[in-house]
C-alpha cells in the first residue's frame, strides 16, 4: 500500500456524506471515489470533494485501498464480501450485516487475507467512553438510555438494531462476561419494527444492565450510568460531559469527570486508516460487532414475543 491511502465510500447517504467530509480532511488520505445507486447523491459528493463517481464496484475497487460501506443494512454483506475478496480494508457501518452468520463469513474473509474489518460502533471512539474506562473497576449495574426523534430513515430495522446495538456493544466490552439471561419488551409505533424497547441483561459475573432505546422521543439523549463498589459514574455521550460520585471517608463526594472533547467520527476514521496502514487490530473488530449483532437479534426476538406483536421482516424491511 502506498504511503497515501486511497479511500472511497459506498453509500452516499447522510452517514456516507460525513465519512466523505472526514476522509477529505485526514492527513495521509486521498479521498478518491464514491459509489451510490442514487446518481445525484454520488454526484453531490463528487462535486464537493473532487472525487470520481463510479458506476460499479468493479470500477470502484481500482481506485481505493480502503472503503467505508454505508449502504442500508441489507447491502452490507454482499458489498462487504465483494470488497474483501478484492483485497480492500473495510469499515462497515453498524449493524455489520443482517445475520450473525453473514458477519462471521466476512470476519473469516478478512482474516484469511489479513485485511482490516472494522465496524462503525462510533461510541467506542467517544472520549466519554475513554474517561469511563479509566475509572472502571468492576461494574455491578449499568443503565443506558439512547433516545431520539423519529428519523424517517433506516427504519427498515427496529430500534434495537438501529440504536440499542450501540449500547449493547459497549456493555459487552465493559462487562466482559457471558450473558446469563435477558428480559426484553419492544413496541412498534410508527414502523414495522419496534420503535421503543427495553432490555434487562444479567451476566454470569453478576452484573446487570438495563437498556432503553427509543426513536419516538421528543429530544435526543445518549447517556450511560455505571455503578460499581463505592462509586457510580454518570456520563453523557452527546454533550461529552460526566460526573462521578464516590464514597470517601464516609461521605459521598461528587466530581466532574474531565473529558477531552473531540469528534468521534474523526477519531474512528483516523484509527481505521492507521489500522489499515499498519495491520493492527481495530478497536471494534468484525467479531465484536458480530457478537453485538447476535445479542441485538436475540433481544429483538424476545421483545416480539413479550409484546405479542408479529413484526415480520424486521431485518429485511
Amino acid at each position: 500500500m502506498s504511503t497515501c491511502i486511497r479511500a472511497g465510500i459506498v453509500g452516499a447517504g447522510s452517514i456516507g456524506r460525513n465519512h466523505a467530509r472526514i476522509y477529505s480532511e485526514l492527513a495521509g488520505v486521498d479521498f478518491t471515489a464514491v459509489l451510490d445507486t442514487n446518481p445525484e447523491a454520488a454526484r453531490a459528493i463528487s462535486e464537493q470533494y473532487g472525487v470520481k463517481v463510479t458506476a460499479t464496484l468493479e470500477e470502484f475497487i481500482d481506485l481505493v485501498d480502503v472503503a467505508t460501506v454505508a449502504t442500508p443494512t441489507p447491502g452490507h454483506y454482499e458489498v462487504g464480501k465483494f470488497l474483501l475478496t478484492r483485497g480492500k480494508h473495510l469499515l462497515i457501518e453498524k449493524p455489520i450485516t443482517e445475520t450473525p452468520e453473514q458477519a462471521q463469513e466476512l470476519v473469516k474473509l478478512a482474516q484469511k487475507s489479513s485485511l482490516v474489518l472494522q465496524v462503525g460502533h462510533i461510541e467506542r471512539f467517544n472520549p466519554v467512553l475513554g474517561a469511563l474506562e479509566k475509572r472502571l473497576t468492576r461494574p455491578r449495574f449499568i443503565e443506558a438510555h439512547r433516545l431520539s426523534p423519529y428519523p424517517f430513515r433506516n427504519v427498515e430495522i427496529g430500534v434495537i438494531l438501529d440504536l440499542m446495538i450501540h449500547d449493547l456493544e459497549i456493555i459487552l466490552h465493559l462487562v466482559r462476561s457471558p450473558v446469563k439471561s435477558i428480559d426484553a419488551v419492544g413496541v412498534p409505533v410508527l414502523s414495522k419494527g419496534e420503535d421503543i424497547a427495553n432490555a434487562r441483561i444479567r451476566f454470569e459475573n453478576g452484573c446487570v444492565a438495563n437498556i432503553t432505546a427509543s426513536r419516538i422521543s421528543p429530544e435526543k439523549t445518549r447517556k450511560i450510568r455505571v455503578f460499581q463498589k463505592d462509586a457510580y459514574l454518570s456520563l453523557d455521550y452527546q454533550n461529552q460531559t460526566g460526573e462521578m460520585d464516590q464514597l470517601i471517608n464516609g461521605k459521598i463526594i461528587r466530581k466532574a469527570v474531565e473529558i477531552n472533547k473531540d469528534e468521534p467520527l474523526k477519531s474512528e476514521l483516523q484509527s481505521f486508516v492507521e489500522c489499515s496502514r499498519t495491520g493492527i487490530q481495530p478497536v471494534v473488530s468484525g467479531s465484536e460487532a458480530a457478537a453485538a449483532l447476535a445479542l441485538a437479534i436475540e433481544i429483538t426476538e424476545l421483545a416480539k414475543s413479550a409484546t405479542g406483536e408479529s413484526v415480520q421482516g424486521i431485518l429485511a424491511g
